[in-house]
């Protein structure tokens, strides 16, 4: 087309209403911004309305940042999520490069930020949708960089879009004036400043949790209707944002639980690696506060899936019904958008004996997956039903009359179907994670499956009859890089807990290099790999294995876990306490680590936040011991929080525990924090010792121990510490 009327001026910025633009009619001018103009218009090839972005004509003359700037097109326009806008296209036209997206109507978030009236379900529902399209994108390897309320749209129907989505990150740069255009709103704060995270002011390379500090902006603008940064210029804003804690005056909207501010204040700290470890774990923060706060259905599609029951006529196939539930869980943690709880909620929430929906209500879902397993021979049936909480409607059910070898056909499909049902889309990645199986053989699988719930009861016995099992999986499947990381967990635990033979730790370092060897994409083999360097004192190695193995898996328990436990020893109580609260939400039934993070935060010291820890650790402690009346570690981390506490109920707790088990080194240990607690400094040095000849050897933990404080300038202490090497 000549130039003319129709084509672009010099100045790249404005078109001409009613004209065309290859084939779309411009119709209204919708908004601008640094990066271009954006139009409503209407595509005359497919007859319906998009949006088209005007890109500023430096791009469009720089072969590098348009080279660059087409290549993230694509991938953000591979991202197909429901809360970030659809990119169409890039095109060229009449000497304008322009992308065309998907029509987004709706107001702005800045509405409800103004909104007094704001209610926590709706505060919920955002700041999830916001957490589910950062998941989504950051899993592609893209950072928005620009996330505020302007880049955000809430349709009538209340979804949440985020716009331009990995657009501003190739131009985004500080000493480009146009980042720093007057806002008109506002002429004391400019541009996108407010929301941005204080290693992007500083010019640093920014990841994805620069996003989680402009998410945390956002939320606190929900939350109290004000940003948490503020200054009469850019420099005093940028100021504050790099040295100033959230606005405290802010008061919270009527109805916010204070957990809220918790939240909110974990997205907003200084240093990155405070932050939650990706969005994924503030997802979940958020989904943990509104099961707390009772409020309201979970935001967009969850599940919990409940153990299968035996149904065979000798009620001997416990292994594989739990087996069959745990890895149906873990097929559908890899899918995008879906919420769900984790294998220690669920099968905890069945023993204590509630009905189907009072379950998925107290879990905090809205369906629940139900099975059951019969094996006859070499034949299994397996029945699967999927419930909606609120009602107890079927969803799906199906009956799987299979040979044994087709066990892992059958978890694939209930899975899959399981997706489908809940109408979430699979991506061919997320498809082939599910059908992934690290076995074939059915009696290494077996075998396996005897391990893992070995594995979970934590004692002695427990973890050698577990290492065996996994021992005979990788006899009959040499190639099972899942039962390595089994072995290496297993002699991990034995090495710190109760025989610290370096045997055992040279073969928990030689079995998880070995699951590496065999699966670098293994979460499980990462995270075993953490924990044996930890214990070897490589620190900086098991911060990558860790880190590894949460981008794999956010949802791993222990990879949160051991990630804290291993900052701990290293005195890095802040991050230590960060990590204990992500593994908390990954796991709302584990007692353990909230009383480590009340440890942690004794040690900080703050003393306010560790009695609030240890509160909710006595209350989860009380409702296992409800189930398991002899679970040792749960009454002697109980006796802990109950002695700071002041509740009498301590003494009778460690009596019990010590009872229960007074051989055991963990055990011996933690009679001996109980003890210097109370100031009984003699008996404390006496158990201690014991624990020690009995074989605890875990010494980086006992010198960080805030417990072991009063203790540590005695001689006894000293030459304790010294046998420990």
């Amino acid at each position: 087309m000549p130039r003319g009327q129709n084509s672009i001026p010099e100045d790249g910025k404005a078109f001409v209403i009613g004209k065309i633009l290859s084939h779309y009619e411009i119709l209204e001018k919708l908004g601008a911004g640094a990066m271009g103009e954006v139009y409503r218009a209407r595509d005359t090839k497919l007859g319906r309305e998009v949006a088209v972005k005007l890109l500023p004509r430096d791009l469009h003359d720089n072969p590098e940042r348009r080279a660059r700037l087409e290549s993230e097109a694509k991938v953000v326009a591979a991202l197909n999520h429901p809360n970030i806008v659809t990119v169409h296209s890039i095109e060229e036209a009449d000497g304008a490069l322009f992308l065309t997206m998907e029509l987004v109507e709706g107001a702005p978030l800045s509405r409800l930020a103004a909104d007094a009236d704001l209610s926590f379900d709706t505060f919920l529902k955002v700041g999830i949708s916001l957490a589910d399209a950062l998941c989504a994108a950051h899993k592609r390897g893209i950072v928005h960089r620009d996330l505020k309320p302007a880049n955000i749209v809430v349709r009538s129907d209340g979804r949440v879009k985020v716009l331009d989505f990995g657009m501003a990150k190739v131009e985004y740069n500080l000493s480009d004036e146009q980042t720093l255009e007057p806002d008109s709103a506002d002429q004391a704060i400019v541009g996108t400043v407010p929301y941005m995270s204080p290693e992007q002011l500083k010019g640093r390379s920014v990841g994805p949790r620069s996003d989680l500090f402009s998410l945390g902006v956002i939320l606190f603008e929900l939350a109290t209707g004000r940003r948490p940064f503020a200054g009469a210029s850019t420099a005093e804003l940028v100021s504050a944002i790099l040295r100033d804690r959230p606005e405290r005056g802010a008061q919270l909207k009527y109805s916010f639980p204070a957990a809220t501010r918790d939240v909110i204040d974990r997205c907003l700290e200084k240093d990155p690696d405070l932050r939650y470890m990706n969005a994924p774990a503030a997802r979940r923060a958020l989904e943990d506060l509104r099961r707390r706060a009772g409020e309201g259905e979970p935001s967009g599609p969850s599940v919990a899936v409940l153990p299968f029951a035996d149904m065979s006529p000798e009620k001997d196939q416990g292994h594989l019904c739990d087996g069959m539930a745990e890895e149906i869980i873990n097929a559908l943690t890899k899918i995008d958008g879906l919420y769900v709880v984790s294998r220690t909620s669920s099968f905890e929430a069945t023993r204590e004996g509630n009905d189907s929906r009072e379950i998925g209500r107290r879990l905090g879902v809205r369906n629940l997956l139900e099975g059951s397993v019969r094996t006859a021979g070499d034949r299994l049936r397996v029945t699967a039903k999927l419930i909606t909480v609120s009602d107890g409607y079927n969803v799906w059910s199906e009956r799987f009359d299979r040979d044994m070898e087709d066990v892992f056909a059958v978890q694939d499909e209930i899975a899959e179907s399981i997706a489908d049902a809940l109408r979430v889309t699979l991506s061919p990645q997320e498809r082939h994670a599910i059908q992934k199986s690290q076995t074939r053989n059915v009696h290494a699988y077996h075998f396996y499956l005897h391990g893992r719930k070995f594995f979970y009861r934590v004692q002695r016995s427990g973890m050698e009859f577990a290492r065996e099992m996994f021992s005979r999986a990788i006899g009959v499947d040499p190639d099972y890089a899942l039962a390595y990381a089994g072995i290496a967990d297993c002699c991990s635990w034995l090495y710190m807990y109760f025989d610290s033979n370096p045997a055992n730790l040279e073969r928990a370092l030689d079995a998880s290099r070995r699951a590496l060897e065999l699966d670098s994409d293994l979460a499980e083999a990462h995270a075993a790999c953490g924990l044996a360097v930890t214990l070897d004192g490589q620190y900086d190695k098991a911060e990558a294995e860790f880190r590894r193995a949460l981008e794999l898996n956010p949802h791993l328990f222990e990879a949160c876990y051991f990630y804290a436990r291993t900052c701990f020893i290293q005195g890095r109580f802040e991050k230590a306490v960060r990590l204990f609260e992500d593994a908390g939400h990954v796991s709302p039934t584990d007692f353990q680590c909230r009383f480590l993070k009340a440890n942690a935060l004794e040690a900080i010291p703050d003393m306010e936040r560790a009695l609030a820890a240890y509160r909710e650790g006595v209350e989860l402690s009380e409702r296992r011991l409800q189930l398991s009346p002899d679970d040792g570690r749960a009454l002697y981390l109980g006796a802990h929080g109950l002695e700071r506490l002041g509740d009498e109920r301590a003494r009778t707790w460690i009596q019990r525990a010590l009872q229960l088990d007074p051989a055991d080194p963990g055990t011996l240990y933690n009679v001996a924090c109980y003890h210097a607690l109370r100031g009984e400094e003699e008996l404390a040095l006496d158990f201690l010792e014991n624990a020690v000849d009995a074989g605890y050897a875990h010494r980086e933990w006992i010198h960080h121990d805030a417990y072991m404080q009063p203790l540590r300038n005695t001689s006894r202490y000293q030459a304790a510490m010294a046998r420990l090497g």
